[in-house]
């Protein structure tokens, strides 16, 4: 009988986890040991498959595929490795393929370390290698737990674990590998958070920066050290790489960790958690913005008050602030061309009117000149207000948005010493109750009906307390957020002009109150503020 003509592939794999192991699993040890064995052995050698730095848990492994299509195509009709984890740890896979896949190609499977070969499948190796792949799984993901375990404890000890920093820090040298700021980059991320809290939109801040021929990540990276793009990557910039960046809280000195994880340890691809699930560590590192520019922008980020361009390119200050008193619906910008003044004037109306006629809505016309002179002058009003009386003032921002009084605060921080003290009491009640119970000097029953009563009085109070705590702390955010307020309007004082970026700093939004159908009839404009309170203002209509 003539003896088979045996064409090998030798596979070699080593994940990062491998290389911790040192020399004994190293490509070069797998490489010696398969070349000997096919020597010994009579094997032609046909070509080797190297998978470095790949996790055996997937088979998304492109050597693996290389190997896997040769097998079928007849290129080779062997596959050695070095052992049954080499070519992969999931149980059910591996399985599959020396089970069913290899015996209906013709293909011979050897495992060296583990004594598999499939020509013999009548050997005990052959009847244990189900057992020996489960296990190989199991290793897998008893690895990948402990490593998820270094990764998290690392990043609690704020050691950044990634592989890029962000755009205008560097790596630190240090175990830390703490952020230093790039001096080169660090402006242009400074400028963003700038442009973006005076009212220019992500796209358009790309847009500049691509008519100034300012680096993106990707091409600074390319630039600095050769390496090509990845598929998140452009040499230009785009809104998808401004936004990204004003989120990141890593521009005020915070480090985020964590913010991903893989499906499972077989399937690597990655989701992202919740912003609850992140890692964050304070003050790791020097800021490259300040923790008010950073407010601001958070601020307009999380507005509802987008806005729209105008066909000049420019938003509007008050775009997206505008609502209909009477419908609810935002207000639409139109504009008309004026040939006395040989420019364009701008109006606001209800959008629902505009869109859908006086059947839903009816007219609520207002000019932008009109609008923004109104707005402008209230803000300057309350700003001298506060100039003249900055603590009266600020005293009745506190009392509007927290609904409380100085003589109500004061009841309820006795009201809550009180609570607290008899808390205190009932712990100590059920505790004597238990022990006269263990020391037989109350009846059990008895016993039980106390510990009821003292609990079920407890758990009450502790409700109680937590609403009056709640109570307190809206008092102190009112407060915090009327200084806020009021740091904010004291500087539009003498203001020129109505600004996006003095709208979203200060306003929350704008309701505008209908046409009056008679000349000379008053016209509601009302403008809510951030510290939940606004002015009612009447203005006379003139046709």
């Amino acid at each position: 009988m003539k003896q088979k003509n045996y064409i090998a592939g030798l596979y070699f794999r080593l994940s990062q986890e491998d290389e911790r192991q040192g020399e004994s699993v190293s490509i070069e040890n797998q490489r010696t040991m398969l070349r000997k064995y096919a020597e010994e052995h009579g094997f032609e050698i046909h070509g080797e498959y190297i998978d470095d730095g790949i996790s055996g848990t997937t088979f998304d492994r492109p050597e693996i595929q290389r190997l896997l299509d040769d097998a079928k195509t007849g290129v080779i009709n062997t596959i050695i490795v070095k052992d049954l984890s080499r070519f992969g740890r999931n149980y059910i896979e591996v399985g599959q393929y020396v089970d069913y896949v290899f015996p209906a190609f013709g293909i011979r499977f050897i495992a060296i370390q583990d004594n598999v070969d499939t020509a013999n499948r009548d050997s005990g190796a052959m009847e244990m290698m189900p057992i020996m792949n489960v296990f190989n799984e199991w290793h897998a993901a008893n690895t990948s737990k402990k490593i998820r375990a270094v990764k998290r404890s690392h990043a609690i000890e704020g050691k950044f674990s990634g592989s890029r920093t962000p755009y205008g820090y560097l790596k630190g040298t240090d175990e830390k590998r703490t952020f230093q700021i790039d001096e080169e980059t660090a402006p242009t991320v400074r400028r963003i958070f700038e442009m973006y809290a005076s009212g220019i939109s992500p796209q358009r801040i790309a847009e500049i920066f691509n008519e100034e021929d300012i680096p993106s990540a990707g091409r600074l990276a390319f630039l600095r050290t050769g390496r090509k793009y990845n598929n998140n990557e452009h040499p230009y910039w785009e809104q998808a790489t401004i936004r990204p960046i004003l989120r990141n809280i890593a521009y005020i000195g915070h480090l985020a960790q964590q913010k991903t994880s893989a499906v499972s340890y077989k399937n690597h691809r990655l989701i992202r958690k919740d912003r609850s699930d992140w890692v964050i560590v304070h003050n790791t590192h020097e800021p490259i913005i300040s923790q008010e520019l950073w407010d601001r922008v958070q601020d307009r980020m999380s507005s509802q008050s987008h806005g729209r361009k105008m066909h000049t390119g420019i938003t509007h200050p008050l775009s997206g602030f505008l609502y209909c008193a009477d419908c609810g619906a935002k207000l639409k910008m139109g504009y008309v061309w004026d040939k006395s003044i040989n420019d364009y004037r701008y109006n606001f109306n209800c959008g629902r009117h505009v869109r859908y006629g006086k059947a839903y809505c009816f007219s609520h016309h207002i000019t932008s000149n009109t609008l923004e002179k109104i707005v402008l002058d209230d803000i300057r009003e309350m700003a001298k207000r506060i100039v003249l009386d900055e603590d009266s003032v600020r005293e009745e921002f506190v009392r509007h948005n927290a609904e409380l009084k100085d003589q109500s605060i004061r009841a309820i921080k006795k009201e809550l010493q009180t609570k607290r003290k008899r808390t205190e009491e009932l712990s100590r009640l059920i505790q004597v109750a238990y022990e006269d119970r263990v020391k037989s000097k109350m009846p059990e029953d008895i016993c039980l009906s106390l510990i009821q009563k003292y609990s079920d009085e407890q758990k009450l109070l502790e409700s109680e307390i937590k609403t009056a705590e709640n109570k307190l702390q809206e008092t102190e955010t009112a407060r915090q957020n009327a200084d806020d307020f009021i740091r904010s309007i004291k500087k539009y004082f003498d203001a020129p002009k109505l600004t996006r970026e003095m709208c979203y700093e200060l306003i929350e939004k704008v309701v505008v109150g209908g046409l009056p159908k008679i000349t000379g009839k008053e016209r509601e404009i009302h403008i809510v503020y951030k510290v939940d309170i606004s002015s009612v203002l009447r203005y006379k209509f003139n046709k």
